[in-house]
């Protein structure tokens, strides 16, 4: 028996030594999770930097603040295409063209709807001016005892129909324009117009294919002028200003250097990101840049 819980003794503390050994794992995991759980949102914009003393580096995409992709208002077949990538276009400019021929049929039909009412409603408006002629000569002849007050109540009567019925026509007009109207905007939208002067970067249809609305058509692109906006970290924050001049570099074009000036800062920093957003504009010549190219822009950050 002693042998026995000799044994049990030295067995407790043992197990109690693994115990504890195995608690912290739980603990880690945790803690790990919650970190990963914690980590700053990824900026809207986002950019490399390299910061020194002085100054910090910060490199991201040349963008166009005109950029989109052109999509479809309606429904229906792409009946021609005018224009091509990487065609230059103005504003205004129709690139390609839904079949809109039911479009321009029933608009055609509601245009002569139209054409009719106001016909109708001329007839009506002389027909009231020939009542209202009338119920004048009844009421003198009222005056001069030759008709009865029933008479005169007749013609006053017919006036008030008509009028109604001017006011019931002339709803009909209006509904009449309206409905006309609304097809003049789905024939509309059967043209496929820039928005803005730039470039057909990319064609998404082609001649005889079916789209649906939202589809996209076009990506049409401004050229210049040319931005950055990037994000900084809020320790930047009041060390830039608006108009500041910069020097702009790429990669891609190495022998080029621009002039660039800051044209927007924003006024509050992210609290998520703990940084604040830059827009910086190009100024002169373009020369080797292009919208989505690498460029880098140095920022004197003085103490």
């Amino acid at each position: 028996m002693r042998s026995a819980f000799g044994w049990m003794l030295i067995a407790t503390p043992l197990l109690l030594t693994a115990c504890g050994d195995s608690k912290p794992a739980p603990t880690a995991v945790a803690n790990a999770a919650s970190t990963s759980a914690a980590a700053p949102a990824t900026p809207p914009i986002a950019a490399a930097t390299q910061a020194t003393d002085n100054s910090v580096a910060v490199t991201g995409p040349i963008i166009v603040e005109h950029e989109v992709d052109m999509t479809a208002q309606r429904d229906g077949i792409v009946d021609k295409i005018y224009v091509d990538a990487p065609a230059r276009v103005k504003t205004g400019t129709l690139l390609a063209e839904l079949d809109g021929r039911q479009t321009l049929s029933n608009l055609e039909a509601a245009r002569a709807k139209t054409r009719s009412v106001e016909a109708d409603l001329k007839n009506w408006n002389a027909e009231t001016e020939v009542l209202k002629s009338d119920y004048v000569r009844a009421q003198r002849m009222f005056d001069l005892g030759l008709t009865s007050e029933e008479q005169l109540q007749h013609a006053k009567f017919k006036v008030e129909s008509d009028q109604y019925d001017v006011q019931r026509v002339t709803e009909m007009l209006n509904n009449s324009r309206a409905e006309e109207h609304s097809l003049e905007l789905e024939l509309e939208k059967t043209k496929i117009i820039a928005p803005f002067e730039g470039l057909i970067a990319r064609r998404y249809v082609r001649a005889g294919q079916n789209v649906v609305r939202g589809d996209r058509l076009f990506w049409v692109t401004a050229e210049a002028p040319l931005l950055m906006r990037f994000t900084l970290a809020e320790k930047y924050f009041g060390k830039l200003h608006n108009g500041q001049q910069l020097e702009v570099t790429s990669p891609n074009a190495p022998s080029e250097k621009h002039a660039a000036r800051v044209k927007q800062i924003s006024p509050v920093v992210d609290p998520s990101s703990g940084t604040f957003e830059v827009l910086v504009e190009l100024a002169g010549e373009r020369g080797s840049l292009r919208p989505g190219m690498t460029a880098s822009v140095r920022i004197d950050t003085p103490r």
